[in-house]
C-alpha cells in the first residue's frame, strides 16, 4: 500500500487506524448501525462496549474491522481471492448469525431477495439475481475481478476507480448473500484500489441517499441480472455512480494527505 510509504511507523499505524475506523463506521452506519464514529473508534481500540447501544451494533463494527484485516491480508500475503476467501469475509461481516438453513452465512443465498428504490419519484421493486443463477454469475464476477486486478496500474486513480465501480455495481446486482451484500461490495471492490497503492473508497454515511439513488438508477436502467447475461451492460449508465464514487473518495484521500503533512512537518523540524 503505497500511501503508507515514507511515513514513520507511528504515523503509518495512525493512518491505518483512521481509515479502518471511518470505513467501518460509514459502511455499517449505511446499513443502520447506530454507533457514532467516536463510539466505533472506542469499541475497536479499547475493546469495550458503549452503554445503551445494542450488542448487535458492537458485533457489526468488530466484524467489519476484522473483514478489513482479511482484505489487507489478501493483498499482503498473495492469498488467492476465491469463493472460499469470499465466504470467510462474509462470515466476518455477518456477525449476527441466524440459525436458518435458508439464510446461510458463508454460503450463497437460498431465497430470492429484492429491495425498493425510487427512480424519478416513482417507487420500483428491484429484483436481484435468482438463487439458482448465483453460482454461475459469481464465476463471471470472479473472472471480472481477476481481469481488473491484472489491469491495475500503481498510482493510477482512474483505472482503480473504474475497477471499483465495476466490481461494486456487479456485486450488488447479483446480491449473492441473504444479507450483508452492501458491506461486502464496499469491501471487495476496494481490492484493486488498494493494490494500486491508493487508500480505499469510503462511502460517507451522510450521502447514503445519493449512494443508493446512483445504484438504483443503474439497476433500473439495465433490469434484473440473469445467468449468461452481461454483468455490466450499458456502460454509459454507470457514469452517475462513478461520479459519486470519485467524489466520495475525497474522504480517505484527505486523511492520507493530513498524515503526510504531519510527516513533512516532522522532517522539517529535524533538518
Amino acid at each position: 500500500m503505497d500511501f503508507l510509504k515514507n511515513l514513520d511507523k507511528d504515523l503509518q499505524k495512525a493512518l491505518i487506524t483512521q481509515l479502518r475506523n471511518l470505513w467501518t463506521h460509514t459502511s455499517t452506519a449505511i446499513e443502520g448501525n447506530t454507533l457514532t464514529l467516536g463510539e466505533t473508534a472506542f469499541v475497536l481500540e479499547e475493546g469495550l462496549t458503549v452503554s445503551g447501544k445494542p450488542l448487535k451494533d458492537h458485533e457489526e463494527v468488530v466484524g467489519h474491522a476484522r473483514a478489513i484485516e482479511l482484505v489487507y491480508g489478501l493483498l499482503g500475503q498473495g492469498t488467492p481471492f476465491n469463493e472460499e476467501a469470499l465466504f470467510n469475509l462474509h462470515k466476518a461481516v455477518q456477525t449476527h448469525v441466524i440459525v436458518d438453513i435458508y439464510k446461510p452465512v458463508g454460503g450463497w443465498k437460498k431465497e430470492p431477495n429484492s429491495t425498493v428504490g425510487v427512480v424519478n419519484e416513482k417507487q420500483v421493486v428491484f429484483e436481484y439475481a435468482a438463487p439458482k443463477d448465483v453460482p454461475s454469475l459469481m464465476e463471471q464476477w470472479f473472472k471480472l475481478y481477476h481481469e481488473l486486478m491484472v489491469s491495475v496500474v500503481p498510482g493510477d486513480k482512474e483505472t482503480a476507480l473504474q475497477a471499483y465501480v465495476s466490481l461494486h455495481v456487479s456485486f450488488v446486482r447479483i446480491h449473492p448473500f441473504f444479507d450483508g451484500n452492501g458491506r461486502m461490495a464496499r469491501l471487495v471492490a476496494n481490492l484493486p484500489v488498494l493494490k494500486a497503492g491508493l487508500p480505499p473508497v469510503i462511502v460517507p454515511k451522510e450521502q447514503r441517499n445519493a449512494y443508493i439513488d446512483a445504484l438504483s438508477q443503474y439497476h433500473y436502467a439495465v433490469g434484473q441480472i440473469e445467468k449468461g447475461k452481461e454483468l455490466l451492460p450499458e456502460p454509459e449508465a454507470l457514469k452517475p455512480f462513478a461520479a459519486f464514487c470519485k467524489q466520495a473518495w475525497n474522504a480517505s484521500m484527505d486523511i492520507v494527505d493530513e498524515i503526510h503533512k504531519k510527516q513533512q512537518i516532522r522532517a522539517g523540524k529535524e533538518q
